[in-house]
């Protein structure tokens, strides 16, 4: 049959590549292309041989969420196992696909943001910290816990940021609001967060509600387009991806407008590792798109640091931050795992979008196909729109 000579011709390729992977088919009949395979993908039908045949990792994570394909093994093995089949088979890396570029507004930012973030708090709480913050932690040694991790990232952002008591502080797209609440509780600041996630401004008001900190800490339901005012310090974490590329500027010309002459702003979020802020080599963007984040674009750092430019900032200070977020992906990955209530309160489908969502971005970040950095900014200008030291001294003098 045909499907059999394509078949035998692929195992062949693959043969001599030592990839851990059983292939079961329909009909009981086992394939092995390793003598100790750690993995097994199991194709219920023939149309689901297919994704096998010409494995991209877009391909196989969609046929694994539509149930075209079952997997066996740990996640981590069958990304891993799933990578070398895409690479091996000239299905990831070898081509880069230009940017999307497309035009966001409000309505379609909106709803990209209930999809992604408005699944149920309680499914963020079982694999989140217990600050249920949404972002990539700071490790000083790679074996802290990551409740640790996660508020010394949100301290290294306010040192860096170098706010003092009684700033103004705002927060675009603060998710659950943790860091709102450390900057108000801790640092004396006068806080404000903005998300357009229903779920996520419940819940940072019940817990500034909680902490007494009503008075300097608010949270809005709110568009940062609709902000007005003026604030001391500024910060973005995890907000330029949604944006997309052709809204970075206008995103930054608000960011500058909303900042004071002598403020600063801080940018911390996932870049692409293409310098034309294409497709990264992982491929993967096609089911991201699709299943994950809507309408997510990646800028790499050269172009965010041009937009940044071009909106009127100058920017002090640049740091990846790549092998931080891969600890604290493989954290989440872990502790998604573990519990097994996730799959009831999300359902099968969505449970193994994110399953393999988490584990695949872990393999990303760990093999340097995806980036993420923190940028400091102040208004470009004269002497008086730098506020900050000379040296960086004073981001880590005090570690407390």
């Amino acid at each position: 049959m045909f499907w059999q000579k394509r078949l035998d011709n692929f195992l062949a390729h693959l043969k001599s590549r030592g990839i851990p992977l059983r292939i079961r088919l329909w009909n009981g009949t086992n394939f092995d292309l390793d003598a100790s395979p750690s993995v097994t993908v199991v194709v219920p039908s023939m149309s689901g041989l297919r994704h096998l045949l010409k494995p991209t990792l877009d391909g196989l994570g969609g046929a694994y969420v539509e149930g075209e394909i079952y997997v066996e093994g740990k996640v981590a093995d069958v990304v891993d196992v799933a990578a070398q089949l895409a690479v091996h088979s000239g299905g990831a890396g070898h081509r880069r696909r230009g940017p999307r570029m497309v035009r966001h507004d409000r309505k379609m930012d909106a709803g990209a943001i209930a999809y992604h973030y408005d699944v149920s708090n309680e499914f963020y709480s079982l694999w989140l910290d217990r600050d249920m913050v949404y972002s990539c932690g700071y490790f000083r040694d790679e074996n802290d816990r990551l409740e640790i991790a996660q508020q010394q990232k949100i301290d290294h952002i306010l040192r860096k940021l170098r706010v003092r008591p009684g700033d103004r502080l705002l927060d675009v797209g603060c998710g659950w609001g943790a860091l709102i609440l450390r900057a108000a509780e801790k640092y004396g600041v006068k806080a404000l967060g903005v998300t357009l996630s229903k779920n996520q401004y419940e819940f940072a008001r019940e817990r500034i509600a909680q902490a007494g900190l009503q008075d300097r800490c608010e949270v809005r339901l709110e568009d940062y387009r609709d902000v007005t005012g003026k604030f001391d310090r500024i910060a973005g974490v995890g907000i330029f991806e949604h944006m997309g590329l052709k809204n970075l500027r206008s995103y930054f010309a608000k960011i500058h407008e909303l900042l004071n002459d002598d403020g600063v702003a801080m940018h911390h979020g996932i870049t692409s590792t293409d310098p034309d802020s294409g497709e990264t080599p992982s491929g993967g963007g096609d089911f991201i798109e699709r299943y994950v984040f809507p309408h997510g674009e990646l800028p790499h750092i050269s172009l965010l640091l041009r937009e940044m430019s071009a909106a009127g900032f100058e920017a002090t200070d640049v740091e990846n931050l790549r092998r931080h977020y891969a600890l604290t992906l493989n954290h989440w990955t872990e502790r998604f795992e573990a519990a097994d209530k996730l799959r009831h309160i999300a359902g099968e489908k969505r449970w193994r979008i994110w399953r393999v969502y988490l584990a695949g971005c872990a393999y990303g970040f760990t093999h340097g196909w995806i980036a993420i950095h923190q940028v400091l900014s102040v208004k470009a200008g004269g002497p008086g729109t730098n506020p900050l030291p000379f040296t960086r001294d004073y981001m880590y003098g005090d570690q407390g």
